[in-house]
């Protein structure tokens, strides 16, 4: 058998005879050329070799989105250049614009392939094909390309911009928009991923720069770059003719099983029945073995070590994928013997073996026992989601809309308009009314002045006069209650101060480990609240920290890390969740964090038998469990720790204020981390005020992208079609019901709507072993629909649900809609929300105002 040792993987299989004969039929010129029954964990890898041999350009062609993205995902292992066509997404309701970053990103790839002769290597999806793109003649003229060193007048760049629809702004922060400061031209082309600075001297361009848009500072230095004069909106052509005559297709069939038929061809695939591939590839299943047991079970490290010296002794060579770098230090740390074994920082969701090249590719998830982080994909993407941190879009606000003026009290917003200015020339301002018809014209530069007024209940308040002193004479007022309640929380700090807790040490060599391990990258943000609480937990008072961020932004991995750090130092661990549902996905989370590592986890909630919470009770006593989890029932009179160091509070706004109350009695010499997105004015004037510290997780994941807020009245052809969507894409939905009494009804009512649809519902006052089993199959992956009440609100974590219709949404606050919607849009797919009312509703200006303030 030839020696593969010292070759690149693809060309194991690429130069092994099962596999060279097919390549010699291709560039031979038979079509198809066919490889069936390719295991799914192979597929990349069988593309790549193909890729790697013929210097053509190729599209793969997959079945839909979630298997064009797992396949992209591992192919970039061996293929980096790899490029990724995302499919045009719309919501179910009409006039709603595509996704931006998706619309540029299609953009961006066409026209590459367009102007770059290649070869490239094109994941997409056969739906993609067939969807509508610009005129490739169109797209081709539609460009201006600037290069550093090169003679290109400013002005006549500007003009050329201004011509095509460019809006001339004061700063760039959105596609469409370029700004001059004296030699300085910043300008957002429509299929950029980031803005350019071209910096000019006389007429030379002396250096391109992308830029970041939040920061306006430089990112990279640039040779060239490429402008589409216009958003190129002629969309008359379909994305199949920019495949040209000599591209080569990849078609991925998928059969009854999880193995696949890859075919290569030209033109539309097709033809005679493919000889059978079956046996060429083998899985590698390593779940029997899985080393985030071997902590506990020697037996299994023992097996899997036998298993790699039994490979290695045939001569194979046997590479292993790792998430990230601290996944690989810690599996040198469990296995001893790794003489010859390759292990590499990539994302492989499964094994496999090719026996023919004696090789055997191993998946670091299966290893650990861990699903795979998927989105590299949105890494590459990275930061080119914009946070608008404005205090007030005043674009956003309707003619009527009541706002706030930090000196003159309550008014209604008028228009924006431009009068005359003082030094002549014209200036915008805010056109406020007041009580008396009175008019107070605000200038731009003083808007941070005003804010919407929030108001609670359904009454609205007069407006303010501008001739009496009422306004300032109710800010008194308020700044004294302020100051009295301040006073009352100041006594409870005042104690927690004075009294000395407990100081943690520094990190261990543990602490670091496990924190390589996390299967993400930190978000900046993310890594600061980190490092602010550990801090916080090195310091000799009580720390009383809230970490505030949005739904999904990582608050949990602050906490869990936390608790690592105080397990680690002998010391106990209550996490407090406001539902049983969060209380068992914090209990999953935080045991699936800590497997490698010799730390109980237990849970305390009606999950559990009354047998299994007296054990839980009888080992928090005598110090056998690390970290509890649980809801307020851990806040009982039978509780009693041995060591208590540490309590999370997640959700602090969903617990009553008897709760409240008993958590200040019981922890205040205790260290306390809060987590919370929307937290009670209370807890937030605290930290605002420097009472309670704060961190704020402002940055999304990079693998999140911005919820499509939908508000349109009850329509059942539009919950067939938002469903139906969702579905294509293999995505779950999210039906929310809100009334126990007619939810199977509901639930009857979907599945009529959707017959293909695996509709089930679940809700709060189901038995505990049911509810229990129905959210396991919707977690899963067994069910499509989950018609549901809101006992889904808080917490749940499931990527693969990135549709949620919300029915009846005028019943719910703004916070409640808020929370919803973070159930959706955890992964890399663009996720919807539909807010449905009653038809008679949406002639109600009033009521879909409230509605639409979701959105912001």
């Amino acid at each position: 058998m030839e020696d593969f040792s010292n070759k690149p993987l693809p060309a194991v299989v690429a130069r092994a005879e099962v596999i060279a004969q097919k390549l010699r039929e291709t560039r031979k010129g038979v079509r198809p050329v066919a490889f069936s029954h390719v295991t799914e964990p192979a597929q990349a890898f069988l593309v790549a070799a193909i890729a790697g041999e013929i210097p053509k350009t190729f599209w793969v062609l997959c079945p839909n989105v979630r298997s064009q993205e797992l396949l992209y995902e591992s192919l970039l292992n061996w293929r980096p250049d790899a490029l990724f066509l995302p499919e045009a997404e719309f919501a179910a309701v009409e006039n709603i614009l595509p996704d931006p970053e998706i619309a540029a990103e299609r953009l961006a790839l066409l026209n590459r392939i367009q102007r770059e002769k290649g070869p490239h290597l094109i994941i997409a999806t056969r739906a993609a094909l067939g969807q509508a793109a610009p005129d490739p003649a169109t797209l081709k003229s539609a460009a201006l390309a600037l290069r550093r060193g090169k003679r290109e007048p400013m002005e006549r760049t500007i003009e050329a911009l201004v011509a095509a629809g460019y809006e001339r702004a004061g700063q760039v922060t959105t596609r469409g928009q370029f700004a001059v400061r004296g030699g300085i031209l910043d300008l957002f082309s429509w299929q950029a991923q980031r803005p350019v600075r071209a910096e000019f001297f006389g007429d030379d361009v002396e250096s391109l720069r992308e830029f970041d848009v939040d920061t306006q500072t430089s990112v990279r230095n640039l040779q060239q770059v490429e402008i589409l004069l216009g958003q190129v909106e002629d969309q008359t052509a379909t994305v199949r003719q920019y495949l040209a005559a000599q591209h080569l297709r990849i078609g991925i069939e998928p059969d009854e099983t999880t193995d696949a038929e890859i075919l290569i061809g030209e033109g539309w695939l097709g033809g005679d029945e493919p000889e059978d591939f079956r046996g060429a590839f083998q899985d590698c299943e390593m779940g029997d073995f899985a080393v985030g047991d071997l902590m506990l079970v020697e037996a299994k490290r023992a097996q899997l070590s036998s298993r790699l010296k039994e490979w290695r002794s045939g001569g194979a060579r046997v590479v292993i994928y790792f998430q990230t770098e601290g996944e690989i230090e810690r599996f040198r740390e469990i296995v001893e013997d790794l003489e010859g074994i390759e292990l590499v920082e990539g994302t492989l969701p499964r094994g496999f073996a090719f026996p023919d090249g004696n090789l055997v590719v191993l998946s670091g998830a299966e290893l650990f026992g861990r699903y795979t982080a998927h989105g590299r994909r949105r890494l590459q993407r990275a930061e080119k989601l914009t946070r608008n941190r404005a205090q007030i879009d005043f674009s956003e606000l309707n003619e009527g809309d009541l706002v706030v003026h930090l000196e003159h009290g309550v008014g209604r917003f008028l228009q924006l308009m431009r009068v005359p200015a003082a030094g002549g020339g014209q200036q915008e301002v805010l056109a406020l009314e007041f009580a008396n018809d009175s008019r107070l014209y605000v200038p731009l530069e003083q808007a941070y002045l005003v804010s919407r007024y929030v108001g609670v209940g359904k009454k609205s308040p007069p407006l303010s006069s501008l001739a009496d002193a009422k306004w300032a004479r109710a800010k008194k007022t308020a700044a004294a209650s302020i100051f009295d309640y301040a006073g009352k929380m100041l006594a409870v700090q005042a104690e927690r101060e004075t009294q000395s807790g407990h100081a943690f040490g520094p990190d261990t060599k543990w602490q670091n480990e496990f924190e390589h391990s996390f299967p993400f990258r930190e978000t900046p943000d993310q890594l600061t609240a980190i490092a602010a609480t550990k801090q916080d937990m090195e310091q000799p008072r009580s720390m009383d920290r809230l970490i505030c961020g949005d739904v999904g932004f990582g608050k949990t991995e602050v906490a869990i890390r936390a608790a690592f750090k105080a397990v680690m130092a002998g010391k106990q661990v209550v996490v407090l969740a406001p539902t049983t549902v969060l209380a068992q996905q914090h209990f999953e989370t935080f045991r699936q964090r800590m497997l490698d590592y010799p730390v109980r986890v237990e849970m305390l909630s009606r999950f559990r038998s009354h047998a299994e919470q007296r054990k839980v009770l009888q080992l928090l006593r005598e110090g056998g469990v690390d970290i509890v989890i649980g809801t307020h029932r851990l806040i009982s009179g039978d509780v009693v720790f041995k060591d208590l160091g540490l309590v999370v509070i997640d959700e602090e706004q969903r617990f009553g204020v008897l709760h409240k109350e008993k958590f200040k009695e019981l922890f205040k010499l205790v260290d306390v981390l809060t987590l919370s997105a929307t937290p009670i004015p209370r807890t937030l004037y605290l930290s605002l005020v420097g009472v309670k510290d704060m961190s704020t997780i402002e940055t999304a994941p990079l693998n999140r992208l911005p919820v499509e807020t939908v508000v349109c009245g009850y329509d059942e052809r539009i919950i067939r079609d938002a469903i139906n969507r969702e579905l294509e894409r293999q995505g779950q939905v999210y039906f929310l019901h809100n009334r126990v009494q007619s939810i199977e009804k509901m639930r009857e009512r979907i599945a009529e709507l959707c017959p293909q649809a695996r509709v089930e519902f679940g809700h709060g006052q189901m038995d505990a072993d049911e509810l229990e089993s129905v959210m396991a199959r919707f977690v899963a992956g067994k069910i499509d629909v989950l018609v549901c009440t809101t006992i889904i609100e808080s917490g749940l974590d499931i990527p693969n649900a990135n549709t949620i219709i919300i029915d009846r949404a005028d019943r719910f606050g703004l916070a409640d809609l808020y929370q919803l919607r973070g159930r959706v849009g955890r992964a890399e797919h663009k996720a919807y929300a539909y807010l449905l009312l009653p038809r008679e509703m949406m002639t109600v200006g009033a009521a879909r105002k409230r509605i639409n303030a979701i959105k912001q």
